[in-house]
């Protein structure tokens, strides 16, 4: 019998992220039966080259999950946020899905995606401590 350990990897070697992202996203795709799966990346570059903002995600099972959007605060309030978030919400119903979902903190931008359509569903008071973690989702039909 093969004996098995634990280990703290700060700095984990992307064989083993590969395997721990696979292993879950296998039992997904087997439990599901959805193997379709589409990255959302999106970047805001300037005319040099550098970047500006940008909005990671993906597309699976039917939903849009945007995990990171960010503008550089000396290019906000100009609607590349906005802009963004539609090319997002745009290519993810390009690909059949039928909802967008995100998290946000209190002092990051809940009040913006309200503004774009998103709804709170659930909110974790004192996450992290003196803060909000909120949970949104917005229809894309």
């Amino acid at each position: 019998m093969q004996t098995s350990r634990i280990a703290f990897k700060p700095f984990l070697d992307e064989e083993a992220r590969r395997a721990i992202v696979d292993g879950v996203d296998n039992h997904n795709i087997a439990v599901t039966r959805m193997p379709d799966w589409w990255d959302v990346n999106f970047v805001l570059r300037r005319d040099d080259g550098d970047v500006l903002g940008g909005i990671l995600g993906y597309v699976w099972g039917g939903w849009l999950q945007v995990t990171y959007l960010w503008v550089a605060e000396s290019v906000r309030g100009a609607g590349h946020g906005t802009r963004l978030m539609l090319e997002a919400e745009g290519y993810a119903r390009s690909r059949g899905a039928v909802g967008a979902t995100l998290e946000t903190y209190s002092f990051q931008a809940e009040p913006f995606y309200r503004r774009l359509g998103y709804e709170v569903f659930a909110a974790l008071p004192g996450c992290p401590v003196g803060h909000t973690k909120y949970y949104l989702r917005k229809s894309l039909l």
